[in-house]
């Protein structure tokens, strides 16, 4: 075996869990602590990380370090519904319920006897929840009230539960907010850097008996891994496995740029053909269904689409449509804000121009041209002309694209964005919002700004709302109390500039004191006040420290007294 080639006892990188193998790195004991702590001291402890982070691995070290006098159970599948989940935890602790009479008030009550029997012999009971992002709401609701089995003085039962990034986004549901209160220990597992990727290289090749004047892998080759891998464990295992296999092959005791070159095309296109294959079938098997839901779809947008502008109901709507339309239909431009610009001389007659005309004022086809314009209102540069959204720097600006029912939804989201329209011939077009009132919203076309009536362009308008806003690298929707992270510090220190003090509340701890913080923006900003970082009082927050240009507030008002001044 090629193993042997390199003087290894066995293989290095399987990734199969090995306790043998176990690496911890600084935030990996952290992680353990949080654990253990829940275990001896009651409690609620949740554990997030990517996949291939650790956490298996983990909870593994966490068996073999239980105290003597605790009971586990340990569910690796929680795809059930509630009274699954229950007989499931207590075949698990070995309670004994009638099997005809499967409901949750008598597993419960059953589970609620074996605790309190264990907590007079002295014994703890723990309950692990792996893959815990697929529990479903009522389920999750379950597990909650399992908490309120307890004593005068502690609870009968500590939970844990281990999840992908996903279980974070899950529990910030509002509808799971008494859940996510209960929650006492909260760690989320990042990967590797580049100095832990270098030793957890060097620790696996340790233990599988590489001799030290033999390593296979310079700096810079273990650099190249860590960016390959993103700094994920299972990933490092994967590809230094294909990189000794391919140094083996070419009998070679050290791993180049050619070597490693041809390991990264063989990972990845080994996955791509595997994709490809899956998707062949799917798409064999599911070909007729697929049809038909196009079809369908189609069919839909075709005639849900209005083919001419929709017939006002009274004539003092008519005559309001037709003053607003004249000013568009007349190429005139009005800077809503300044209220500074002429008016064009409208046409003696106060028809309304038809929808199609409007939307020729303000709108273009090509969906690229759109997505630069907003990029050059929102002051960003496109480093790829054809493909704007895919240049930009992911850890400060991205693309987002949103599906929005209603005019308040797009005041709340407050950005300058790409609507998509629709043309009276069934065709996309595309127009650059860059502000709004009540009644009218405000367009920028090649550097002019343009009106149009809502009223009018509702009905056009499919929803889909393209705008760029600032988000940091890895925030995943939300941040709360107990939370570990760099995006904590990041978001205390946005706080501290909004404050301008010298220092954050805190780093790396989302404590008390920046709840409290978060609590009070969010009360003078109109979001409900639950200290719950979120992507709401996010984008707020970006308003107020100039990070993102908002949509412009157009005085409704004004711009009627406008119009009527030029008499129209």
């Amino acid at each position: 075996m090629y193993h042997e080639f390199f003087g290894l006892k066995e293989p290095a990188f399987s990734i199969a869990v090995n306790p043998r193998y176990l690496f911890m790195s600084d935030q990996h004991r952290e992680a353990l602590a949080h654990l253990l702590y829940g275990i001896q001291n009651g409690g609620f402890v949740m554990l997030t990380g990517e996949v291939g982070t650790g956490k298996t691995t983990i909870i593994r070290c966490l068996l073999e370090q239980l105290p003597g006098n605790t009971d586990i159970a340990i569910i690796l599948n929680p795809m059930a519904s509630a009274p699954e989940l229950l007989s499931t935890i207590c075949d698990e602790l070995g309670v004994e319920y009638i099997a005809d009479e499967l409901t949750v008030k008598v597993l419960t009550d059953a589970l609620n006897q074996f605790l309190l029997d264990n907590h007079r012999k002295g014994r703890k009971t723990v309950l692990l929840i792996d893959e815990a992002q697929l529990l479903k709401v009522p389920v999750l609701e379950q597990i909650r009230l399992l908490t309120n089995l307890e004593t005068t003085t502690e609870k009968l039962l500590q939970i844990m539960l281990v999840g992908q990034p996903e279980l974070k986004k899950l529990l910030a549901r509002p509808a799971l907010r008494q859940l996510s209160q209960r929650i006492t220990a909260r760690f989320h597992l990042e990967a590797l850097n580049l100095v832990e990727s270098k030793a957890y290289i060097y620790h696996r090749l340790k233990v599988a008996g590489m001799p030290e004047h033999q390593l296979p892998f310079s700096d810079a080759i273990i650099k190249k891994i860590h960016e390959f891998s993103g700094g994920i464990p299972r990933l490092i295992n994967v590809i230094c496995e294909r990189l000794l296999l391919g140094a083996y092959a070419q009998n070679r005791h050290q791993v180049d740029k050619q070597i490693f070159a041809a390991a990264v095309k063989e990972v990845a296109g080994t996955a791509t053909q595997q994709e490809v294959k899956e998707a062949a079938a799917s798409r064999t098997s599911w070909h007729a269904v697929f049809v038909g839901v196009v079809a369908l779809v189609m069919a839909g947008v075709w005639f849900l689409v209005p083919d001419q502008v929709p017939a006002n109901a009274t004539s003092s709507n008519t005559q309001h449509s037709s003053v607003d339309a004249s000013l568009v239909a007349s190429g005139s431009v009005i800077d809503a804000r300044r209220f500074v610009s002429s008016v064009a001389t409208s046409s003696s007659s106060a028809i309304a121009a038809p929808v199609e005309n409007l939307l020729t004022n303000v709108a273009t086809r090509d969906q690229v041209a759109a997505q630069l314009a907003l990029f050059k209102f929102a002051g960003l540069n496109a480093i790829d002309k054809q493909a704007p959204c895919t240049s930009l720097n992911k850890s400060t600006y991205e693309c987002a694209k949103a599906k929005l029912n209603s005019w308040d939804e797009l005041k709340e989201l407050n950005r300058p964005g790409v609507m998509t329209l629709a043309t009276p011939d069934k065709k996309w077009v595309y127009a650059l919002l860059i502000g709004l009132s009540e009644n009218h919203a405000l367009f920028l076309v090649d550097g002019a700004e343009k009106v149009i009536p809502w009223s009018e362009l509702v009905v056009q308008w499919n929803g889909d709302f393209l705008y760029v806003w600032s988000r940091p690298a890895g925030f995943e929707g939300s941040l709360q109390l107990g939370d570990r992270s760099d995006l904590v510090t990041w978001v205390a220190e946005q706080f501290a500039k909004l404050d301008q003090q010298p220092a954050p509340l805190t780093r790396q701890f989302f404590t008390d004191r920046l709840q409290k913080r978060i609590e009070l923006f969010q009360a003078n900003n109109g979001i409900l006040p639950d200290g719950v970082f979120n992507e709401q009082t996010l984008r707020r927050l970006n308003e107020a420290l100039g990070m993102d240009k908002p949509l412009a507030e157009l005085d409704e008002q004004k711009l009627q007294q406008q119009i009527g001044a030029k008499g129209l």
